[in-house]
């Protein structure tokens, strides 16, 4: 027998529950960004870039990856467009990518791996114009470069303001993956600050989930304003195509870039003359920091804006001009857009004080050709297990020392090796004290006590860094 107030009732709920989830979806719906209108405001002032360089005589040698395959670092990788940056039949080489325009009469950002040394740039519009562009000016620091094409009243984008950005914010990337101009493709700000590529260590990268491929190089990232906020550059990939992390320009950063670039055709930066690394927590209890956090001095360049403000080895720079240090990647990008000779402010950190210094921000010179180092003999065991020694007078000027240093010949303790130490490392200093020999090494570590946390100061190639090591309580470790 049918119960038919059960059934009538069951209806009832059916319906109110089809009618909520309707109500909901509309309300879902009304809530949306108008990706719409912001694409066909913008879209309009994104282009198409195409470069074309003419191969050296020795491609090979001169590309590694002229096989189509860019070696990259790691996995991170840039974007390049459809066509590989291998060697091309007729014996060119090309990349393409996205730009857009910035001013009426011509003047285009993009990213500068996208042109490179490209001996022929060509920018499509999207009324299917084609036009030479000249380079006004490139910066690999910042993966910038800024064009020029010979045209007037063009459509032009509205710039943002990045420093204003937040973690979880929609954005809009506008680009050509893989050479399908004007796509377009949403999500949000991940992150903001973050700092990962030392070869940009000036850059604080906006992370995103924004779908981005190659061919998305130098393309805008927009705000729900329509307002560019970054220029899309990297993704994290181990495959050369998206996996849910891609990083952008700040269009801070990148306006700087420009300015200069089109006021003199070079970028100066701000320097202090410091190598830092992280404050990690064994650091931290070696360094009597309360928390971990800000960055360490590892190195400091003599005659230097630091070395004047009277920053030593071992201190840790918490603030810049007032601005916290979190991590030590924090501080380039501060004090990389400082122009030189601004008067400022480091707090530090040191001997279980914080004091605050005056500094006159120097400018960033050309880089330094590397130097590298090896090692011969050995001194005996210590409580560190790490034996070392003396440096000759070929490996101090390989290096650019002066008296200080010795040369790590063999790892056997387990702390130190835990640490990551290797033969050929060279150390510098045990805690504050200045190693000049391996006879000075073995007093300094001889006087420290079992359970005790200490920080060596250690050159590797070029580097420099702290590494915290705890002595055994148990000498046979």
């Amino acid at each position: 027998m049918i119960n038919l107030s059960a059934t009538r009732n069951s209806l009832v709920v059916l319906v109110t529950l089809m009618s909520t989830c309707l109500l909901a979806g509309q309300s879902l719906a009304a809530d949306l960004p108008d990706f719409i209108s912001l694409v066909e405001k913008n879209g309009p002032a994104v282009v198409n870039v195409r470069a074309t360089e003419t191969a050296k005589a020795n491609p090979q040698a001169e590309n590694p990856g002229a096989d189509g395959e860019e070696e990259v670092p790691e996995i991170f990788r840039r974007f390049f467009g459809p066509i590989p940056r291998g060697q091309q039949p007729g014996g060119e080489r090309r990349s393409a990518g996205s730009g857009f325009i910035i001013s009426a009469d011509g003047y285009i950002l993009t990213n500068n791996h996208v042109v490179g040394d490209a001996d022929q740039v060509t920018v499509s519009l999207t009324d299917r114009r084609e036009l030479d562009a000249k380079v006004i000016g490139r910066d690999e620091q910042t993966d910038i470069a800024l064009l020029k094409v010979e045209a007037s009243g063009l459509p032009v984008v509205s710039i943002g303001d990045s420093t204003a950005l937040k973690p979880g914010q929609w954005v809009v990337a506008v680009g050509s993956p893989f050479g399908m101009d004007h796509t377009v493709t949403h999500g949000i700000v991940s992150a903001v600050g973050r700092g990962y590529d030392r070869s940009q260590q000036y850059v604080p990268f906006i992370q995103t989930d924004v779908p981005i491929n190659p061919g998305n190089s130098g393309g805008p990232l927009f705000n729900l304003d329509g307002e560019v906020v970054g220029i899309n550059s990297q993704i994290f990939s181990n495959t050369g195509g998206y996996m849910g992390v891609s990083f952008a320009i700040p269009i801070s950063v990148a306006m700087n870039t420009m300015n200069q670039l089109k006021e003199t055709g070079h970028v100066s930066r701000g320097m202090i003359g410091v190598q830092i690394q992280n404050v990690d927590r064994d650091s931290a209890k070696a360094l009597g920091l309360p928390r971990s956090g800000g960055a360490l001095v590892n190195s400091i360049t003599a005659g230097g804006a630091a070395e004047k403000a009277g920053v030593r080895i071992g201190d840790v720079i918490l603030s810049f001009g007032g601005i916290k240090i979190v991590g030590s990647s924090d501080l380039p990008p501060l004090v990389g857009l400082t122009p030189p000779g601004t008067r400022s402010e480091l707090e530090i950190f040191r001997n279980g004080k914080t004091m605050v210094v005056p500094v006159t921000v120097g400018e960033l010179p050309k880089d330094v050709a590397a130097t590298v180092a090896a090692a011969p003999k050995a001194a005996p065991a210590n409580k560190l297990g790490i034996l070392v020694d003396d440096l000759t007078a070929e490996q101090r000027k390989q290096l650019g020392l002066k008296d200080e240093g010795v040369v790590i010949t063999r790892i056997t303790g387990s702390s130190a090796q835990r640490a990551a130490l290797q033969p050929g490392d060279v150390v510098l200093m045990v805690g504050r004290t200045s190693i000049k020999s391996s006879a000075a090494f073995q007093t300094a570590v001889n006087a420290l006590k079992a359970g005790e946390s200490v920080m060596l100061l250690v050159r590797r190639d070029e580097a420099t860094s702290f590494v915290a090591l705890t002595v055994p309580r148990d000498e046979s470790e």
